[in-house]
């Protein structure tokens, strides 16, 4: 396997932290990459936070500039979580989580017919429709044999406070799925809240949730837990009715796996942090003065079926760094352009979520 970084977009002054990005090949033949860009001076996942893009040309990196912001005059106060797709009209569409002040938040999608020159009006995806806070990763919109689109999501349920807003969120979020019929133009709910058996030992529950479509069809949902290894479930019926939550085969910590079939060959590529967080005088490591989540190594795995998954290929092993929330651009049958956190305290980062890697894989 070759592994040949193509940049870091680092922190820098005023612009505090880069993460959570995805791809999108445009109609030049070059590739988007779009991200989470905070601007200001706090790094905090509720922090102010805008939607940038770049786009490589396969040698550079053009200099980016801002897709998406928080609507002014309005309560919003973050835009984050970004994926990206070619819908089956030909039209690009962006899609993030805007957070609320309080403790809500929904997710949107943008659609555009000119590869983000403009975006037309924003569409729910993801509506708070019950007390709380929703979750949906980066990189995580699918589309199914049918021509669906598929959303997997969080809901971290509330309790209402005496002045009419959110005061307390569970950490232990349910599952559910939405999906659009029409390509993108209404989405809907069309599953029932999935919540991890013996849920009262887990401070996580079922949470950041993604989909892969199997060959036969049938969907795969998997879910990062606390509980030393990603849960996962199946639907038979199009993300409908779902099996019970059960262990999988992927050990890590508290960080998302991401799975994605690869449209030129077939095969699925996992990439995920194989080993659940301990401390750090077990493995023999000095412990990072910054925070990572125990998210290191990083780790990628190619499969022919979706389920069973060839021997761990090693992306990154800095004992000081955190790599984490993977995106997956496929290039050809033996490559892939991948992005993740990588902030480590080898170079400087307050944490693992800071800094963006875009490196390109040939396997």
């Amino acid at each position: 396997m070759t592994i040949t970084r193509l940049t870091d977009i680092a922190p820098g002054e005023s612009n505090p932290r880069n993460s959570e990005g995805a791809f999108l090949t445009l109609n030049s033949g070059k590739t988007a990459f779009i991200w989470s860009r905070y601007r200001g001076t706090s790094a905090d996942d509720h922090a102010y936070a805008e939607i940038a893009m770049t786009v490589w040309d396969g040698e550079r990196f053009s200099e980016p500039r801002i897709l998406v912001k928080p609507e002014p005059g309005t309560d919003e106060t973050n835009c984050m979580s970004v994926s990206a797709a070619r819908m089956n009209n030909g039209d690009a569409a962006v899609f993030y989580l805007v957070k609320h002040r309080g403790i809500s938040s929904e997710y949107i999608m943008r659609r555009s017919s000119d590869d983000f020159e403009t975006l037309g009006d924003p569409v729910r995806v993801v509506s708070p429709l019950y007390p709380g806070y929703y979750v949906i990763n980066n990189d995580r919109v699918v589309r199914d044999q049918t021509g669906r689109w598929l959303v997997p999501a969080a809901w971290h349920p509330s309790t209402m406070g005496y002045h009419g807003q959110p005061d307390h969120v569970d950490g232990r979020s349910k599952a559910f799925v939405c999906a659009s019929e029409d390509d993108g133009r209404t989405w809907r709910q069309i599953s029932d809240f999935l919540s991890l058996p013996g849920g009262a030992h887990s401070g996580t529950g079922l949470q950041e949730p993604g989909l892969s479509v199997l060959p036969d069809g049938s969907l795969h949902a998997y879910y990062r837990t606390d509980l030393g290894r990603h849960y996962e479930s199946f639907s038979p019926d199009g993300g409908v009715t779902w099996t019970d939550p059960r262990p999988s085969v992927f050990t890590a910590p508290a960080s998302p796996l991401l799975i994605k079939q690869n449209p030129y060959s077939g095969q699925y590529l996992a990439v995920w942090n194989p080993i659940p967080e301990v401390p750090f005088r077990w493995l023999g490591r000095k412990k990072p003065s910054i925070w990572t989540g125990g998210r290191t190594p990083l780790c990628m795995a190619l499969s022919d079926d979706g389920l069973r998954f060839g021997e761990p290929q090693l992306l990154e092993d800095d004992p000081l760094g955190g790599f984490c929330y993977p995106a997956v651009h496929f290039t050809g049958e033996r490559s892939a352009l991948m992005s993740y956190c990588a902030g480590s305290e080898s170079t400087g980062d307050e944490m693992c979520l800071v800094r963006t890697r875009i490196i390109r894989v040939e396997w």
